[in-house]
């Protein structure tokens, strides 16, 4: 089975670059061809002469161990991913038959110097389509660095081929887990949604809705820190498995979001591709859309902050899912 890696392009900036292009690249260590280095460790003098203020070992130690990831550990068949400009947007790529890396100047607008050949699938993927855990994973702070949910990676983008081999199972977890969801009133499913936002940090989290009104079912506050603040407005809707939430739901949800906020989604079935699409809609709020599957991997992390008296109505245990 292809590893799976990401390679950041400077917060999406030369993401094009790397596209167009055909490659990906990094830094740190300029005017100076990469491939000839033959292990990690003749990389720790190349790197203290190019940042002779880096004086951590912490701090050095992480730095060369991205670079040779990027050198050694990348093999030719490879996945690589690179999150666009556009930070919804995730841009794949097959790492190219020659196993070494090469140099290039500077003469397509991209600094990075040192790159890989990548031959890039035609189409974005939207990382909100992809598992909650996943999406925890693509917010590494690291430049370079492997992603380990492999199955889930391959059967997101259409490539089972490289997935394990899956064992016929008669037992579905997300499906177990979905259809105790469905078993709860309206009203209990979106009270369990607004227990949900206050684990996941949402200050005030309050259920404001009634079954059946087609509005806003819950809002709250997110407080970074000080740093910065956001209040969400969120629709739950416990539809039946294998439902398709359509773009003209998620612009009913949009309309009712006020100015300087943002809405949420929040459901136990899927959303169309065009809905999706109308989320994220440019000069428009954003419309974070939680399907049915990432629901149940919210639930699994923070099934230790639901109240008891919903563990106990739906009767699940612990590690039911593997997340």
């Amino acid at each position: 089975m292809p590893e799976i890696y990401c390679v950041r392009a400077e917060f999406g900036s030369y993401a094009k670059h790397f596209v167009n292009g055909g490659y990906v690249a990094i830094g740190w260590i300029y005017d100076y061809d990469l491939s000839q280095v033959k292990s990690k460790e003749g990389l720790y003098p190349l790197y203290k002469k190019a940042h002779p203020d880096d004086t951590s070992n912490i701090v050095i130690g992480q730095q060369v161990g991205q670079i040779a990831r990027f050198l050694f550990d990348i093999q030719a068949g490879d996945y690589v991913i690179t999150p666009d400009a556009d930070t919804e947007l995730l841009h794949v790529g097959v790492v190219g038959p020659d196993p070494s890396c090469f140099h290039s100047p500077d003469d397509d607008g991209c600094p990075y110097e040192n790159r890989r050949r990548v031959k890039w699938l035609p189409q974005t993927f939207k990382r909100s389509t992809f598992s909650v855990p996943f999406q925890n994973t693509m917010r590494a702070s690291l430049t370079v660095f492997y992603v380990s949910q492999k199955d889930h990676f391959f059967q997101t983008i259409g490539k089972p081929e490289h997935a394990s081999p899956v064992v016929a199972q008669a037992f579905d977890p997300y499906r177990a887990v979905l259809e105790s969801l469905l078993k709860l009133k309206a009203e209990e499913f979106e009270i369990l949604v607004t227990h949900l936002l206050s684990a996941l940090g949402f200050e005030g989290a309050e259920h404001t809705g009634k079954p059946g009104d087609g509005g806003v079912d819950a809002i709250g506050e997110l407080d970074v820190a000080n740093l910065a603040k956001v209040k969400i407005f969120v629709q739950v809707k416990r539809y039946s498995l294998g439902t398709k939430i359509a773009a003209k739901d998620v612009k009913a949800l949009r309309q009712s979001i006020p100015s300087g906020g943002q809405g949420a989604f929040i459901t136990t079935a899927e959303f169309q591709s065009k809905a999706s699409d109308v989320a994220v809609e440019p000069e428009f709020p954003r419309v974070g859309l939680v399907n049915g599957h990432q629901l149940v991997d919210l639930l699994v992390e923070h099934w230790s902050d639901i109240p008891d008296e919903f563990k106990n109505k739906l009767g699940l245990k612990p590690g039911l899912v593997n997340a």
